[in-house]
């Protein structure tokens, strides 16, 4: 094409595009157009040398575990990446499949590359190539006019998984908008408010697993996509073998942990709270509890507990469940005598559905009853820090947090999804959008591909996506030319997590605080810059009050300050100049100085906390006035001892919690503040012919992060619908056969039962996709189940399951005279021919992306997707 008369097209021309010209990105084919074949010259893969290599320690984020990683670089290419032996969670240099994938990222062939600005109509797919000063001076001016309009809230940024929250934080907190959108609704927030209502805790639990000797688990998956798997895989596999654990799974299909579980159940659908609430009337009237912490420290008080849990009998749970009545028994006696060393938990199995969050507190309370909480072996849960501003400082000056509320960030139909953390319920928010509950002139997406990954995503999120009155200005950052890119105003291409910087913890299973340092390993291909830096630069176009709050240089300065605080002498005796340099060098630093929070809620309060506070003679409540003058609980009096406690309002593990009967008033909702079942409306009386569908994840993928990686798709590419072999035999089924499946919405119950009205609550048809089927008897007979992460429409060659001819470029889509100091180009482009499960050469193409066909489903008060409850009926095709 004549290059001065005409776009070029397709990804593979990214590399040659000049500053001002155009190209055409359009899904489907972006990928597979423009790939002219070049001779190989006889190259072949070279083995590497790893001992001429330079190692570098980094934060893997192919996943939400975020383990420390060694990369081994040479010539400027990663060539292996394994375990950083000292992250307290890894303790070795084993790392999944999906940290073994983080080489192929930087190199991936289809990277943007530069900025480009959307020069026809939205989601056409064309693009002009600009420079960094204009994308930054574009989106910098549209927020200032935000901002002088007297609107700083119609700035949004919407966000995956970022792991960047403090600079985050900054940006928006000097724009003055609390904007800040997250999937934590789509995610975990049913996890973490069960854990604040009965703990004070909102992080996930850290189960002491090496030292447990009774693993109940419902509905996690550990062995393959829980938050923290590989390192609770590890210790549980430890326990089994070295002191006889016994792992219980309760799920209704056969994962790859109740498949490796000494025992598996299977419970209808979002029934598992009403089996917890069984085991704790049995634990109770068997006397199997812990008398002393039962008394001390569980309010309500075992014999109002009694009397809540008369009618909960197994039998009662047996009906509702399908589990027959003396397994659950059973277990329950099994668990409650192997106390304290238990654990009951949960994952996303149970917290997934309408009634999930007291699902939740059932069986956290399992573990109150046993007294297992903080016990070595136990129910252990985070300590009192994160990534405190104390402990880890920023830049100075920090601006002050939005004041500003909005129904888009703080919906009031879920006055406990932003009560006790950001958890936000972002799956209505394009719904939201389109019915006028908030204005936007501004929306940035990060990491983020909700068009895949949302319920109703092809649907309501693209309509929304494409509407440029609801939407005036998107901006996207990306790593590929994703979904979510194709349907924004101006690309801004993100570097990897293996080519930035950050700063970054999780909970750690050893009990011990610790933090890891994110660097990069080597430069972003072409123009590609980090976000963070990105932000930074949009912050210093603002006008001057805003832009103060960004003069501390880029996104290597904003955690040079952060790492302030940590040690210049490493556990080997090295010094280094600063904690910085320390962090670069070990990756990690675990701090060892304070015993394990064992009982934590038993430690003493010294005189300094003592100091100016009360009791409450009523409730042994102590408090005491903050550095605001707001008097707040700080502990309690047990037995006249001043004694931190749960950080809960009654400083107690809370099964009764009144802040919950409180707040459901104010929603004409009646709820007596325990954690008592409720059937899910939709599936009461649930007909024959319908069944309820279910997802789940693969152990090689992560939503929207991985499928672009062709080491991950390869292995896992295609979705086929599991079917138990009864029910497939009475539809005249067998595996390979092809069926329509068709979903529809949830639908409320009674009218006068306000927790039981379900967001568009009408039962009517979602939509249909056509799917193979996969016959087995390792799912429940009421259950069909289908894998997501796949199907996607644009996204590359490995992602969208297609061959294209190979790129006339270098390694990471280099344009030859530019590609110095990027390393060697590749000796073969292997998405050429490499994608053997591409349907127009005989394969099984890339699935189906069963998120479109999943309604948006928050469950009451906390607004939890509910994913697991969807009604769908299917025909022989």
């Amino acid at each position: 094409m004549d290059r001065r008369g005409f776009i070029k097209s397709g990804i593979g021309s990214m590399a040659t595009l000049g500053l001002g010209e155009t190209i055409l990105l359009t899904p489907n084919a972006a990928s597979a157009m423009n790939y002219r074949p070049v001779a190989d010259g006889g190259r072949r893969k070279i083995k590497n040398d790893y001992r001429s290599a330079k190692r570098i320690t980094s934060v893997c984020l192919n996943c939400s575990t975020v383990c420390g990683i060694e990369a081994f670089v040479q010539d400027g290419k990663v060539i292996k990446i394994r375990g950083n032996p000292l992250d307290p969670n890894m303790g070795s240099h084993m790392t999944c499949a999906k940290g073994q994938s983080g080489p192929t990222i930087n190199d991936y062939p289809e990277r943007l590359l530069y900025p480009l600005k959307r020069v026809g109509a939205r989601g056409e797919g064309k693009w002009q190539r600009i420079s960094w000063e204009q994308a930054y001076t574009e989106v910098a001016e549209r927020i200032k006019a935000s901002i002088a309009g007297g609107h700083p809230e119609r700035v949004a940024l919407h966000q995956g998984r970022s792991r960047i929250d403090a600079e985050i934080n900054r940006f928006l907190g000097a724009i003055g908008t609390p904007v800040q959108l997250n999937h934590r609704a789509l995610c975990s927030s049913n996890k973490r408010a069960a854990n604040y209502v009965s703990l004070g805790e909102t992080d996930w639990e850290s189960i002491d697993a090496e030292r447990c000797k009774y693993f109940l688990n419902f509905g996690a998956n550990f062995y393959e996509a829980h938050q923290g798997g590989l390192h609770l895989v590890s210790r549980v596999v430890k326990a089994r073998f070295d002191h006889g654990a016994k792992l219980v799974t309760f799920d209704v299909r056969l994962s790859n942990t109740a498949g490796r579980s000494d025992e598996w159940h299977q419970p209808f659908p979002g029934t598992e709270g009403a089996v917890a609430l069984a085991m704790a009337h049995v634990i109770i009237r068997e006397n199997e509890i812990d008398h002393d912490f039962v008394a001390k420290f569980v309010q309500p008080g075992l014999e109002t507990m009694r009397a809540w849990l008369a009618t909960c009998t197994p039998a009662w749970a047996a009906k509702l469940s399908g589990i027959a009545a003396r397994d659950i028994e059973r277990l329950a006696l099994e668990f409650a005598r192997q106390r304290p060393a238990v654990a009951a938990f949960t994952n996303r199995g149970t917290g997934a559905h309408y009634n999930g969050f007291n699902a939740e507190r059932a069986v956290v309370m399992l573990n109150a009853l046993v007294g297992s909480i903080a016990k070595p072996g136990g129910y252990c849960y985070g300590l009192d820090e994160k990534l405190s501003a104390a402990r880890y400082p920023q830049p100075q000056p920090v601006p002050p947090a939005p004041k500003i509320r909005t129904d888009l960030e703080d919906p009031p139909e879920w006055p406990l999804a932003n009560r006790w953390q950001k958890m936000k319920v972002g799956q209505i928010v394009y719904d939201y959008l389109r019915q006028g509950r908030a204005k936007l002139d501004v929306y940035i997406s990060y990491t983020l591909g909700s068009p895949m990954t949302w319920p109703e995503g092809r649907s309501t999120t693209v309509e929304v996506l494409l509407d440029e009155k609801l939407i005036p200005f998107h901006a996207c950052s990306d790593v590929v030319y994703s979904e979510m890119a194709h349907y924004a105003d101006l690309i801004l291409p993100d570097a990897t997590y293996l080519e930035r910087w950050g700063i970054d913890i999780r909970n750690n299973l050893e009990l011990t605080h610790y933090v890891a340092l994110r660097q990069p390993l080597t430069p972003p291909p072409g123009e590609a810059r980090s976000f963070a830096d990105v932000l930074f630069e949009i912050g210093r176009r603002l006008a001057p009050e805003q832009a103060k709050y960004f003069q501390f240089g880029g996104h290597e300065d904003f955690v040079r300050a952060q790492c302030a605080k940590l040690p210049t002498t490493g556990p080997d005796g090295r010094q280094f100049k600063d904690g910085f340099e320390y962090m670069k060098h070990y990756g990690v630093y675990v701090d060892r100085s304070q015993p394990k929070p064992y009982q934590v809620y038993q430690k003493p309060l010294n005189e300094k906390q003592l100091d100016g506070s009360r009791t409450d003679a009523g409730t042994g409540v102590i408090y005491r006035a903050n550095d605001k003058g707001k008097e707040v609980a700080v502990g309690v009096r047990i037995s006249d001892a001043a004694v931190r406690g749960f950080t809960t309002p009654s400083r107690k593990f809370e099964v009764h919690a009144p802040e919950i009967t409180q707040v459901a008033k104010t929603l004409g909702i009646v709820d007596d503040g325990l954690p008592t079942f409720a059937q899910i409306p939709s599936h009461r009386n649930l007909p024959a012919d319908r069944f309820i569908l279910t997802s789940f994840k693969w152990n090689v993928h992560t939503q929207a992060r991985t499928a672009s990686q062709k080491y991950l798709t390869e292995i896992v590419h295609d979705n086929p619908m599991w079917i138990n072999a009864v029910t497939a035999r009475k539809l005249g089924l067998k595996s390979g056969d092809m069926v329509e499946l068709t979903t529809y919405r949830p639908r409320s119950g009674p009218a006068d039962q306000a927790d039981q009205q379900a967001y568009k609550g009408t039962g009517e048809k979602i939509g249909s996709a056509r799917m193979r089927v996969f016959v087995t008897r390792g799912i429940h007979p009421r259950v069909v189940a289908v894998s997501n992460s796949v199907g996607w429409i644009s996204g590359g060659r490995a992602s969208e399951g297609r061959s294209g001819r190979r790129v006339e470029v270098a390694a990471r889509g280099i344009a030859p005279d530019a590609a110095k100091g990027y390393g060697p180009a590749p000796a073969l482009d292997d998405l050429n021919a490499g994608v053997w499960w591409d349907e127009k050469n005989g394969g099984k193409g890339n699935g189906v992306n069963i998120n479109a066909l999943l309604p948006i489903n928050p469950q009451p008060l906390v607004g939890m997707q509910a994913w697991f409850d969807t009604v769908c009926s299917l025909r022989k095709v």
